[in-house]
């Protein structure tokens, strides 16, 4: 029989993102490398009756990271301890949650970057010999505790590999980038996540808000919540193409999936004329803040060809003055 899953609390949108989510291989689309690998590793794991080995999760928010880890879990038929980085904010924190782990659990640190050296430390010999050191006291008098801990599956979770200490990101056995999805496998996950919420919806509909979901999956049921509300607004039982071109259009989210602030950082970018803008100057203009830009905005606008990032900063590529309709000559403001 399986375990029961442990979940930290998440906010109203979060629960709906996580009622849609989907549990088992079978269920989830898209990422195909990762889950054949994941599946070879599973399967040997058990076949050897040991833990599975840390695993790094990487790639910009939204793509299924912690979707995967509960997956991973289920499929090792253990417990799963979901956490956030800033939430271990002492080595007490930590201790006590490593603590309560048992044989095989796995433990799920979103956003891992922001884990303090501290922590780090204490995190070191966690991972590696499945111990935990303790200082107890100060000076002189000072003494370390060591206590075992049962071998556990650490999963890291981040969205700015980046900023990731080299010693922490060696100690993890895989390493995984998550992709963006493409239109058609994120209008099977629209059409699935419909199912679950009892609202039928046209195939054409579901590739439409695919297509301008920013190829992320959380943005995409996000998107499909908005657009059911529209259609049960209008007492309609299937949302239709047209339905969700009005409410697409409504939410100010274009063709291409960009929103007012996209429009915004290419506009400010084309209107510099090929000299590069740095992020602090970005933040500041569109008065935003600098790691929203970076790991939520402008990832999906590098993936597509939008900006460059350069040593000096980041730069409007052809491909934005295009869309924009302008020269590199012309002047916006």
């Amino acid at each position: 029989m399986k375990r029961a899953i442990e979940i930290e609390k998440f906010s109203d949108e979060e629960k709906f993102e996580t009622s849609l989510r989907p549990s088992r291989w079978d269920e989830y689309i898209g990422q195909e490398k990762i889950k054949k690998n994941l599946k070879v590793f599973i399967k040997a794991s058990k076949k050897r009756d040991e833990p599975l080995d840390h695993i790094l999760f990487f790639g910009p928010p939204g793509l299924g990271k912690t979707t995967l880890a509960h997956i991973i879990a289920q499929e090792m038929d253990v417990n799963i301890k979901v956490t956030a980085a800033p939430m271990i904010e002492k080595s007490g924190d930590l201790a006590a949650i490593l603590t309560n782990l048992e044989e095989k659990d796995i433990l799920f640190i979103d956003e891992i970057h922001r884990l303090s050296p501290a922590i780090e430390e204490v995190l070191y010999p966690a991972m590696e010999d499945f111990r935990l050191d303790i200082i107890i006291g100060s000076g002189p008098a000072a003494q370390t505790i060591k206590i075992d801990l049962p071998r556990f599956t650490l999963i890291g979770a981040t969205t700015r590999a980046g900023m990731l200490s080299n010693p922490l990101r060696d100690r993890f056995g895989m390493h995984f980038r998550m992709q963006f999805y493409t239109p058609n496998e994120l209008a099977k996950i629209i059409i699935n996540a419909a199912i679950k919420l009892n609202k039928n919806i046209e195939e054409d509909a579901a590739l439409e808000i695919a297509k301008r979901s920013r190829a992320t999956p959380r943005v995409a049921l996000r998107l499909l919540k908005r657009v059911r509300d529209f259609a049960e607004v209008e007492d309609e039982e299937v949302i239709t193409l047209k339905r969700a071109k009005i409410a697409l259009d409504e939410l100010g989210i274009d063709e291409r999936g960009f929103d007012e602030l996209d429009i915004k950082l290419l506009e400010l970018l084309a209107s510099a004329k090929g000299r590069p803008l740095g992020l602090n100057s970005i933040a500041a203009a569109l008065s935003e803040d600098e790691g929203t830009i970076e790991s939520t905005i402008e990832p999906y606008l590098l993936a597509n060809g939008y900006i460059e990032r350069t040593a000096r900063g980041r730069v409007a590529t052809p491909k934005t003055y295009e869309l924009l309709k302008l020269k590199p000559t012309d002047t916006l403001f």
